[in-house]
Parts: C-alpha cells; sequence; structure tokens
C-alpha cells in the first residue's frame, strides 16, 4: 500500500497544543489516539512526572501507540471509547486531576485510505465502517436490514441529505436483487440516485458521513464524553475539541455555552453572574485551519476547534 496515502497529519495541532495550555508535570487525556499525532506532542511539552492517558476504539491506533510509544512510562493506553473516560480516570485515581482533555473527531487518514476499513467511497472494499471492527454492527448488514424510514431519518439527521428519500429507495431496491457487500457499490447507487451533484463534492459525501457517524454512535459519544468533562478536569484544566461535522460542533458549542452560562435561574431574578456558577469560561473563538494548513492537508477543511477552561 502506498506508505504516502497512510501518513496522517493531525489537524490544528499547534492550536490544540497551544490550547491545551500544557504543564509540564500535568496530567492530559487524549480521547481519539488515531496515529498519535497529538499525543506525540503533548509528550513532547511533557516532564518525567507528567502523564498522558490515550484511548481509541481501533484495534490498528492500539498497534501503532504500543509500537511508538512503549517504552515511553508517561504514557498509558487504553484501547476503547472515550465515553470510558470516567471509568479510566478512576481507575488512575486522577478523578478531578485532570488538566487538559483533547478529542479530535476526525476520522483518521489511514482509516480513510485503507479500502479494507470501508469508510471511502474513493476506493473500493468491503462496507463496514466499524471504528472497531470487532464490535457492532457493519455498515453492510446494517443497510441490508434496517426499515426505509431508518435509513431516510439517518441520512437526513446525520448527513443533513436532501435526497435521502430517493437515495433510500434506491438502496431499497438493490438491496433486493442483490446483497449490499463494497463501498463501490454502494457509491454507484448513490450517485444514480442523485439528481442533483454539488460542485466539487462526490454526490456519495454525506451519505457515507451519515451512514458511518450512525454506525460508530459518534454523536451520542460525544455528548456522553461531554457530560463527563467537568468531573474529570481540575479547576483551571482544559478542554479542546476538534470536530469535523457541524453536528458536532453544535453539541460542542451547546456544552461550553451551558457551562459557562452555569445554573438555570429564572430571567427577572436579580442575581449576579457568578451567583449563577458557571463551571467553565470559553477560551478566544472556534478556530480553524489556517490557508497554510488547508494547501498542505485539504481534509482540515472543515475542522472547527474550540476551547474551555474549568473554574474554580
Amino acid at each position: 500500500m502506498d506508505t504516502k496515502k497512510q501518513e496522517h497529519n493531525p489537524v490544528l495541532l499547534n492550536e490544540a497544543i497551544a490550547g491545551l495550555a500544557i504543564k509540564p508535570e500535568g496530567r492530559y487525556l487524549d480521547g481519539t489516539f488515531g496515529r498519535g499525532g497529538h499525543s506525540r506532542a503533548i509528550l513532547d511539552k511533557l516532564s518525567a512526572q507528567g502523564r498522558l492517558l490515550a484511548i481509541d476504539k481501533d484495534p490498528a491506533a492500539i498497534a501503532k501507540a504500543e509500537q511508538d510509544f512503549i517504552n515511553d512510562e508517561r504514557f498509558l493506553l487504553r484501547q476503547g471509547s472515550f465515553t470510558m473516560f470516567r471509568e479510566k480516570v478512576t481507575e488512575l485515581g486522577w478523578m478531578g486531576q485532570v488538566d487538559g482533555i483533547l478529542l479530535d473527531l476526525g476520522v483518521s487518514s489511514p482509516q480513510l485510505d485503507n479500502p479494507e476499513r470501508g469508510f471511502s467511497f474513493l476506493h473500493d472494499g468491503p462496507l463496514d465502517m466499524r471504528m472497531d471492527p470487532e464490535q457492532g454492527i457493519s455498515a453492510a448488514d446494517w443497510l441490508m436490514t434496517a426499515k426505509e424510514q431508518e435509513i431516510i431519518q439517518v441520512l437526513k439527521e446525520y448527513g443533513e441529505e436532501r435526497f435521502a428519500k430517493r437515495i433510500t429507495r434506491a438502496i431499497v431496491q438493490a438491496r433486493e436483487e442483490s446483497p449490499l457487500q463494497t463501498t463501490r457499490q454502494l457509491a454507484t447507487i448513490i450517485s444514480a440516485a442523485n439528481p442533483k451533484h454539488e460542485k466539487g463534492k462526490d454526490p456519495a459525501t454525506r451519505s457515507f458521513q451519515a451512514i458511518r457517524i450512525f454506525i460508530n454512535q459518534e454523536l451520542e459519544d460525544v455528548k456522553t464524553c461531554l457530560s463527563q468533562v467537568i468531573d474529570i478536569l481540575k479547576p483551571g484544566g482544559r478542554l479542546v475539541v476538534i470536530s469535523f461535522h457541524s453536528l458536532e460542533d453544535r453539541i460542542i458549542k451547546r456544552f461550553i455555552r451551558e457551562q459557562v452560562k452555569g445554573d438555570d435561574f429564572p430571567l427577572d431574578l436579580p442575581i449576579t453572574h457568578a451567583q449563577l456558577n458557571p463551571k467553565m469560561k470559553a477560551i478566544g473563538k472556534a478556530v480553524r485551519a489556517s490557508k497554510e494548513e488547508l494547501n498542505i492537508n485539504p481534509r482540515a477543511r472543515s475542522a472547527v476547534m474550540r476551547v474551555a477552561e474549568r473554574l474554580q
């Protein structure tokens, strides 16, 4: 396989490291190890006393982490979802003592470029799409058994696909004739059913994205993880989240806004902002990739980074 295709450029790397405001002796969580770009940059800032816990669902990512960081005593590794943060942090005795949490919610380049994973419509391979191929149902199995209305709902809700009904009807008709097994099969069906192709965008983009998000329960996982961060972070601890989808960013933006606002009191109640007991403060505005980064890594074009800090 082409090694160049397997390279992964961490998105907004410098901005994320700056957002974490890393303390050399701090404790940090990388909830999406991927291929280790962000983890490596965090470790570069840590002293011998600092610690980093990295988590990833993908067995290939875990293997990469074990290979690259096996001799680094500062690096701790667990396979699983970042929804398991509370459990893993409690095991380490870090609850309320973490200095920073990083979530990079994108699919890594090796995942997209490996046809066997079934994430991309650009490469023909098994229609899988699972972050952990050993857990849950594959995209192929779901598409073969799901009710028509369920597929429509997924394409509409997670892909914001305006031709969801037409595409779903085409999928249902195709699966009655032969099993849906490959990414190229699905991409061809979607393309033929899509009456209006957007300039510069493959007609399968929204549907593939929607199915991937659904199969991996990505939005639900983000919500579950965010519900844990206040308890995990220490006062002054930072949350840095990089998202690649408007629905993800909406969840993160709403969460930060609610934590900044604090407790919900009647609007006419004469109390100060401090009395509202805000849990976090937003750090700066949403950050997007620079033109320089986009020239090197076009996949960064949809990335949005938000940073918040737990208050005392």
